[in-house]
C-alpha cells in the first residue's frame, strides 16, 4: 500500500541550520522540499566529485579483469580523488589512442597498394629538378599522357592504375594528383603497433584498479548523501534570523520528529498534505508481494501519492503473462537453473533477494504452462505418446478466447477496485457499468475476431453498462450535466475498451511464435542428424544457438508485452498515471 504522509514545516535559528540538518539526517525520516534553488560552492564541488567517481566507475566497467593480478577482494582507496583522476585520464588517453589508431589503420589501408616509400625522398628529388608525382589514372588512358614523362606503374585494380609520373619539368597532367602521405607505410605501421602496445599497457593498468570498484561505489554513495545534506542546507528558506524547511514523513514517524523538535527547541507544524503539494510516494507491501519491486525499478515508474499501489495485481498477472509468453517448460527450467546459480553466486553482494525469488516464480509459471501444453524445447519433436494435460491449450481458438477472457478479467479488476473506493457514492455504479461493458466487449471480440456467435444476453451487458456510465459517471442534480459528462467518458473510452481487450491476444501470438521458433530450429538441426561427427557438431550447434536465442528473446517479449499490459492497459482503467517520485529522506 501507499503509506500515508504528513507535511511538516520546521523553523530554527539561522545560526543552527547546519546542526539542524545534521539532526534530521540522524533521524532519517524527513523527505525535504527545497524553498529555493539548492546551489552553493559546496554543492557544486560535491557534484563535480560525484561526476568524477561515476566516470571512473564507468571507465572500469569497460575493461575486463586483470590477467596478471586476479581480483580476490575489494580494497579501500587511500586517496580516491587521485585514483579517480588517474582512471579517468587513462581512459581518455585510451579513447584518443583508439581514434588515432583508427586513422592510422585507414591510412595504411589506402596506401598499401602503393607500397612502402619515403615521402621525404620524393621531396629531395624535386630539389634536384626531378619531379615525381603520384596519380590514379584509368588504365585505358595511360597512353594519352605526354611523351616527356616517364610512367612507373605501381598497382592496378578495377581498371585504375596507381602510378608515379616522373619528369624533369613540372608538366600538366589532366588528372588529379594524389597528395603524398605524411610518412612512409612502414613508419605508419610502426606507429600503429606502438599505439596498440600503449593501449594494452594502459588497459592492463586500469584492470588493476578494478579491485577498488566496491570502494568507489561506497564513495559515490557517501558523496550523494553529503550532496543531499548540503542541498538541504542551501535550499532552506530565510526570514531574518529564522531559517525554515518543509518536508514530508510517514504518519507513524510524526512522534519521532516531534520528540527531536522538542529536544532541539525547533518550531514545528505537522499537517495533512494539501491537494497541490508534491508528496513523495512510499510503498510498503507484504514481503511476498514486494518481490515485484525490481520490475518497477527496472522500468523506473512510481505511482503518484494519491494514486493506487498495483503491486499485487501486477505480480499476479505478470506471472501469468510470463508463463504464456515463454510457453515452454524447458525454457522455464533453464531460467530457473540460471536464477538459482546467480542467486548462490551474488546473494551476499545484493541488498535483497527479491529479484531472484521473482525469477523463480516466473520460471515456475513458464514450466507450468509448458507442462499443461506438452511443450519442452518445442512440441513437434516429442513422441506422440506425450500429450498435453489440457488439450484445449493447444487449440488456437481456445487460447485466443482465453486471452480475451484474461483481458476482460484484468480490466474488470481495475474498475471493481475503483468502484469499491467510490462507495457509497452512486458514481461507483458507473465503474460497475464499465465492468458490464468489458464483458460485453469480450463476447463481441470472440464474434469479430474468432467468428463465434454473439450471445443474446451479451447485448444487454453492453446496453446496461452504457446506461450506467451515461447516467452515473458524475451524478448531479442537473441530469443534463451528468449525462453530458457520462457521454464524454463513454465517447473517450468505449472504443478503447474494445481495443484493450483485443490487445491481450498478443499473449497468444508471442507464445505461439516462441514455440514455432523452437520447432523450426529443431527441424533444421535434425535435418543434419548425428550420422557423422561433423553432422553431430552442426546439429548440436544449431540447437544451442537457436534455443539460446529463443530464451534471450523470451524475457524481452515479457518486458515489451507483459509489462505493457499492466503499465498501460490496466493502469489506464484503474487511473494510475505513474506521476509520482520516490520517498527519499535525509539520512546519515
Amino acid at each position: 500500500m501507499i503509506v500515508p504522509m504528513k507535511k511538516t514545516s520546521i523553523l530554527i535559528q539561522a545560526r543552527d541550520a547546519e546542526s539542524a540538518v545534521e539532526r534530521l539526517c540522524a533521524l532519517g525520516v524527513v523527505h525535504v522540499e527545497h524553498h529555493r534553488t539548492p546551489s552553493s560552492k559546496d554543492t557544486a564541488s560535491i557534484t563535480d566529485d560525484i561526476g568524477l567517481v561515476n566516470q571512473a566507475m564507468t571507465a572500469l566497467s569497460t575493461v575486463g579483469e586483470s590477467r596478471t593480478a586476479p581480483i580476490t577482494a575489494s580494497e579501500e582507496l587511500s586517496d580516491w580523488k587521485a585514483a579517480a583522476h588517474h582512471i579517468v585520464d587513462s581512459f581518455k588517453r585510451i579513447e584518443k589512442l583508439k581514434e588515432a589508431s583508427a586513422s592510422l589503420a585507414g591510412t595504411i589501408s589506402r596506401w598499401e597498394e602503393w607500397g612502402n616509400f619515403e615521402p621525404a625522398d620524393i621531396e629531395q628529388l624535386a630539389e634536384r629538378s626531378v619531379y615525381m608525382r603520384l596519380y590514379s589514372i584509368p588504365t585505358k588512358q595511360l597512353g594519352n599522357l605526354p611523351s616527356s614523362v616517364i610512367i612507373k606503374r605501381i598497382s592496378t585494380s578495377r581498371g585504375i592504375t596507381n602510378c608515379a609520373v616522373i619528369s624533369r619539368e613540372k608538366t600538366d597532367i589532366p588528372f588529379k594528383e594524389v597528395p603524398l602521405p605524411a610518412q612512409s607505410l612502414r613508419s605508419t605501421q610502426a606507429e600503429l603497433d606502438e599505439n596498440r602496445k600503449t593501449i594494452d599497457a594502459i588497459t592492463e593498468n586500469l584492470r588493476g584498479y578494478r579491485r577498488f570498484t566496491d570502494s568507489l561505489k561506497r564513495i559515490s554513495s557517501t558523496l550523494g548523501k553529503h550532496l543531499r545534506f548540503r542541498q538541504a542546507r542551501a535550499g532552506m528558506g530565510r526570514a531574518g534570523e529564522i531559517a525554515y524547511l518543509t518536508g514530508y514523513l510517514p504518519t507513524e514517524k510524526t512522534d519521532d520528529l516531534l520528540k527531536v523538535a522538542a529536544q532541539q527547541q525547533w518550531g514545528v507544524t505537522v499537517d495533512d498534505p494539501g491537494e497541490d503539494d508534491r508528496v513523495p510516494t512510499l510503498i510498503r507491501s507484504p514481503r511476498w508481494v514486494s518481490i515485484i519491486n525490481p520490475v518497477f525499478k527496472l522500468i523506473d515508474v512510481v505511482p503518484g501519492y494519491r494514486e493506487l499501489d498495483i503491486s499485487l495485481w501486477f505480480l499476479l498477472f505478470l506471472s501469468v503473462f510470463f508463463g504464456m509468453l515463454i510457453a515452454d517448460a524447458g525454457y522455464g527450467l533453464i531460467i530457473l537453473i540460471l536464477a538459482f546459480f546467480a542467486h548462490m553466486k551474488w546473494k551476499k553482494k545484493v541488498a535483497s533477494s527479491a529479484g531472484f525469488i521473482l525469477l523463480y516464480v516466473f520460471a515456475l509459471c513458464a514450466m507450468a504452462w509448458g507442462v499443461l501444453t506438452a511443450t519442452f524445447f518445442g512440441q513437434e519433436w516429442l513422441p506422440r505418446t506425450v500429450q498435453p494435460l489440457l488439450p484445449a491449450l493447444r487449440d488456437n481458438t481456445s487460447v485466443q478466447t482465453l486471452c480475451f477472457f484474461i483481458g476482460a478479467l484484468h480490466l474488470s479488476v481495475a474498475h471493481l477496485w475503483r468502484a469499491i473506493l467510490k462507495l457509497p457514492s452512486l458514481a461507483a455504479l458507473s465503474d460497475l457499468g464499465w465492468v458490464s461493458i468489458l464483458w460485453g466487449v469480450f463476447f463481441l471480440a470472440r464474434t469479430l475476431v474468432l467468428g463465434e456467435p454473439f450471445p443474446s444476453f451479451a447485448q444487454w451487458l453492453l446496453i446496461g453498462g452504457i446506461g450506467a456510465v451515461l447516467f452515473l459517471t458524475s451524478p448531479t442534480k442537473n441530469v443534463l450535466v451528468g449525462v453530458g459528462r457520462g457521454l464524454g467518458s463513454l465517447g473517450l473510452n468505449l472504443v478503447n475498451s474494445f481495443t484493450d481487450v483485443v490487445s491481450y491476444i498478443r499473449l497468444f501470438a508471442v507464445g505461439l511464435a516462441t514455440v514455432a521458433i523452437a520447432d523450426a530450429f529443431n527441424k533444421m538441426a535434425l535435418s543434419f542428424g548425428y550420422g557423422t561427427v561433423v553432422a553431430g557438431l552442426v546439429t548440436t550447434l544449431i540447437l544451442l544457438v537457436g534455443h539460446t536465442l529463443n530464451i534471450i528473446l523470451g524475457p524481452m517479449s515479457v518486458l515489451v508485452h507483459g509489462v505493457r499490459l499492466n503499465v498501460l492497459e490496466f493502469c489506464n482503467h484503474v487511473d494510475v498515471k505513474w506521476s509520482g517520485f520516490r520517498y527519499d529522506p535525509l539520512k546519515k
